[in-house]
């Protein structure tokens, strides 16, 4: 493949639209304005952040759903000119002190959910957004050509430039758009590029790519806000690129009002990774692989489409190999001073399929969910392969969780005789075929073949093979694992009654950043009662919530383990942590907060999402429910792989399951799970404030200070079309 110089690029390029603003310090973790682009007007303006916009939202997400609810409207769709592409850090964001403050989130409504969703991400872009005036990107409308924003925070100048010749591939662009806007090579770690990929251009599974320049390994690295289609999103609107240079980076560059706080938490935390954390999980030399061999011994790993949760093969894939892999010559943060350093790679891989074929690329990861997704869950234990795919992946922008389900779900309807060689195109997509697998990446990247039927995720192929295949609705339904359009994370849910209510009543879809109950629940049995588990599934996901408010990574938060935590009353919470947070965003702002204050903030932003959904025709009752598979065996050879197990369970609920067939144990077990879940719904909605339908109430949307006269009429319509 011809790739164009960095020079013939940029003597390709043409200024559409400009615009000069003034350099202004952040003070107290605010820019306190956003950007605004709108790229059918190839108009640029700012907006101010208003005082009452901070006392309501925070930052973050908060900011993120106040402007896209202003900007659409109830028939907005992801296509939709006035749809936004929102991407916003938070007040906390980077800080220097403490480790994992560089994320960003970006939202918009939905291309795989319809509904508005949040993606977290990490790399530069969100604080050097923010250190270079802005609070937030706001961009809306679609250019006629394809298009690169340039924000330049050290002159004070945006800019729209037509970009005609640049590949869209990520490995490629990030680092030619680094070299391409920075002054020269010391400057380079000045930049970060958001970019997606070609598949981006074809399928609606497609996140984004936020880079950074790792000066020690003098290459441009990649993390990913990779849930949610945001990168479709943005190939729809013509965007290859958004670019940000700041190069005034400095630990008071977030204008704290009490640095020594920040200074206090930070030697804290950064003791006990020092102390602690190769003896805990080992982030900075394994990083989250190292769950898949916690996760295979509790019957928690996904394989062959979350119908088991161990192989014997998940060793081949476990922390251990890739720990032997990473490059860990040099720390590994993706934000400044993050000595979590647990963003691993592996350096000269040699690539064997696709455009690339024999070239040598550093892959970025694998993390964890990869490592379920398009590992065991396909049942690809070979870590060169899990590498290929995790590759192709990453530089073609698709997300791989959506991937791996999707793969999983087409698979196994391959196995049921659902689909054929002749409806794939020649392809037998068995467990483990890993060349199948990446041929259908490859033709997502081109847009043809079946791989752009998989790459519609699996809510649109339950739907599609039923249409044209003459499949069965309920299996469709019972096998497909997303909840609203968004695929499962690679959490085995079938026994944690806590953590099928964590997936399917989370906002954006089954994402385990809301809530990850999976250990309270089995493990450590914390969470015995309906009241108990509506109580966690109130607090965690307002606690994480207040993660992407502030941009902040939540690994710290529970990846190291204080000394103080083995006397803790609430260990799961990690007090001692919670703790270095209230000091945090003292430090930063200068207001005291403690975790009541805490939660009330992230209160008001979820729930206000919640509406959000409603408005959009979503976030009631009916879609809080999961597929069947996340809460038990929905075949016959799931239900005898744990039959010991099952008929235990049957036998405690007073039913004899001697004399029962396996299909008769099955109707019976699922009638008593699906009932345990609806009592789970009715608590968790008691505990939040909503009522019996999933709509936050009119008491609580104003002690929560939300009860704009949009939302109280929205509140007001769905109660009499409930009635």
């Amino acid at each position: 493949m011809a790739i164009p110089s960095v020079d013939v690029l940029r003597q390709s390029h043409r200024l559409l639209a400009e615009y000069q603003y003034e350099i202004l310090p952040v003070v107290h973790g605010y820019a306190n304005r956003t950007l605004y682009i709108n790229l059918s007007e190839m108009r640029i303006q700012s907006k101010p952040v208003t005082e009452e916009m901070k006392k309501t939202f925070t930052g973050g997400r908060g900011f993120g759903l106040w402007l896209l609810w202003n900007a659409t409207t109830p028939q907005t769709r992801w296509d939709s000119p006035e749809n936004e592409l929102i991407i916003t850090g938070g007040p906390i964001g980077g800080i220097t002190q403490y480790p994992g403050t560089g994320k960003c989130t970006v939202l918009a409504i939905s291309p795989l959910t319809h509904t508005v969703c949040d993606s977290n991400g990490g790399g530069y872009f969100g604080p050097y957004l923010k250190f270079s005036g802005w609070d937030a990107l706001e961009i809306q409308g679609k250019a006629d050509k394809d298009v690169i924003i340039f924000i330049d925070g050290d002159e004070g100048i945006v800019r729209v430039e037509e970009a005609p010749l640049e590949v869209l591939d990520t490995h490629i662009l990030n680092r030619q758009l680094t070299e391409m806007y920075a002054k020269d090579e010391e400057d380079w770690r000045s930049i970060s590029v958001i970019s997606s990929g070609q598949a981006a251009d074809h399928i609606p599974m497609c996140g984004l790519n936020i880079s950074y320049y790792d000066p020690k390994r003098k290459d441009t690295r990649i993390k990913q806000a990779a849930r949610g289609g945001m990168g479709r999103v943005m190939r729809d609107k013509r965007i290859k690129a958004i670019v940000v240079r700041y190069s005034q980076m400095g630990p008071l560059s977030n204008g704290p009002a009490k640095p020594e706080l920040l200074r206090k938490a930070g030697q804290r935390i950064n003791r006990e990774i020092a102390l602690f954390d190769a003896s805990q999980n080992d982030m900075r030399h394994t990083g989250t692989p190292y769950l898949v061999e916690i996760m295979n011994r509790f019957d928690l790993l996904p394989i062959e489409n979350f119908r088991y949760g161990s192989h014997p093969d998940a060793s081949r894939i476990n922390g251990e190999v890739w720990k032997a892999r990473f490059d860990t010559k040099y720390p590994d943060g993706c934000w400044y001073g993050c000595s979590m350093s647990c963003a691993h790679s592996v350096p000269h891989f040699h690539l064997r399929t696709g455009p690339y074929k024999g070239e040598a690329v550093r892959v970025d990861g694998p993390e964890y969910e990869t490592l379920g997704a398009i590992g065991s869950n396909l049942k690809i234990f070979n870590p060169e392969d899990v590498l290929e795919i995790s590759f192709y992946a990453d530089t073609y922008g698709i997300d791989v969780i959506s991937l791996g389900n999707s793969l999983a779900f087409a698979f196994e309807c391959y196995e049921y005789g659902i689909l054929n060689k002749e409806i794939t195109g020649g392809l037998e997509l068995t467990w483990g075929n890993a060349d199948v697998a990446l041929e259908l990446i490859h033709q997502m990247a081109r847009g043809e073949g079946f791989g752009v039927i998989v790459g519609h995720g699996v809510r649109f192929m339950k739907n599609y093979f039923v249409e044209k295949f003459g499949a069965d609705p309920q299996l469709m339904q019972d096998i497909g694992m997303e909840v609203k359009g968004l695929e499962i994370s690679e959490y085995m849910s079938k026994e944690s009654l806590a953590q099928q209510g964590g997936y399917a009543m989370a906002n954006k879809g089954a994402q385990h950043d809301e809530a990850w109950l999976i250990f309270m629940e089995m493990v450590h049995k914390q969470l015995p009662t309906f009241e108990a588990k509506a109580e966690a599934l109130h607090y965690f996901p307002m606690w994480r919530t207040w993660f992407s408010i502030h941009g902040l990574c939540k690994l710290p938060w529970n990846d190291i383990i204080p000394e103080s935590n083995k006397t803790a009353k609430e260990p799961q919470k990690v007090p001692e942590h919670v703790e270095n947070y209230t000091w945090l965003y003292e430090g930063v702002t200068g207001e005291p907060i403690d975790i009541d204050g805490i939660i009330l903030q992230s209160e008001k932003v979820y729930n206000f999402q919640r509406l959000f959904n409603l408005r959009l025709g979503f976030g009631t009752r009916k879609w809080d429910r999961p597929p069947y598979r996340a809460m038990g065996p929905v075949t016959a050879q799931e239900y005898e792989s744990r039959r010991e197990r099952y008929d235990e369970q049957l036998r405690e609920a007073g039913i004899d399951p001697t004399s029962m067939t396996t299909e008769e144990k099955i109707r019976a077990l699922r009638k008593m799970r699906e009932e345990r879940y609806e009592q789970l719904l009715d608590a968790v909605y008691k505990r939040r404030g909503w009522d019996q339908n999933g709509v936050p109430t009119l008491e609580t949307v104003r002690r929560l200070g939300i009860d704009f006269p949009e939302v109280v009429e929205l509140i007001k319509k769905a109660s009499q079309q409930k009635n």
